[in-house]
């Protein structure tokens, strides 16, 4: 295998990781989304949550065929708000897609392929929820949003409780 070739193995192997603990740190954010929503939009979050971890679960398999080893879940995470009532979980659900299209815009850039094009149809899901919990759209999904933000993946970050426990 040619240096060139490790390269861009290792890069997809990393891409894929970052793309796995973005899911990571979905799953928990529409946990909390899901015991703040209002009913009229709990299927819809209930569908979200089904969908994040189908993704979360072909990212393990993704990583092991590649020989890596998957990222585990945190214990928590620390939110980028406060979400007290239905109104800030619909915008932490936005937040969590705005943010995931930004990890999968990496993996597509990545990936090659079969993965590649997994990787675009995850970028455009999380873009399509984004729009539906928002309201708003953006340009180019997965790119904008991502300017200036210091944040983990998916609007998240490994709480500090959870980075001790490791």
């Amino acid at each position: 295998m040619s240096e060139e070739t490790e390269q861009a193995a290792a890069a997809e192997l990393s891409a894929l990781q970052a793309a796995l603990a973005a899911e990571h740190a979905t799953v928990y954010g529409y946990g909390v989304v899901g015991g703040r929503i209002g009913e009229r939009r709990r299927a819809e979050a209930r569908a979200a949550y089904d969908a994040h971890r189908a993704r979360r679960d072909a990212l393990v398999r993704a990583v092991r065929d590649l020989g890596g080893s998957p990222v585990a879940a945190s214990a928590g995470y620390a939110l980028p708000f406060p979400v007290q009532d239905g109104t800030a979980a619909v915008r932490l659900a936005a937040r969590l897609e705005e943010r995931l299209a930004g990890v999968y815009a990496d993996l597509v850039r990545a990936a090659t392929g079969a993965r590649r094009a997994d990787a675009a149809g995850a970028l455009r899901e999380a873009a399509v929820r984004a729009v539906r919990w928002s309201g708003q759209s953006v340009a180019f999904p997965g790119l904008a949003e991502r300017s200036g933000e210091q944040t983990g993946a998916a609007g998240t970050t490994p709480s500090a409780t959870a980075s001790a426990t490791r």
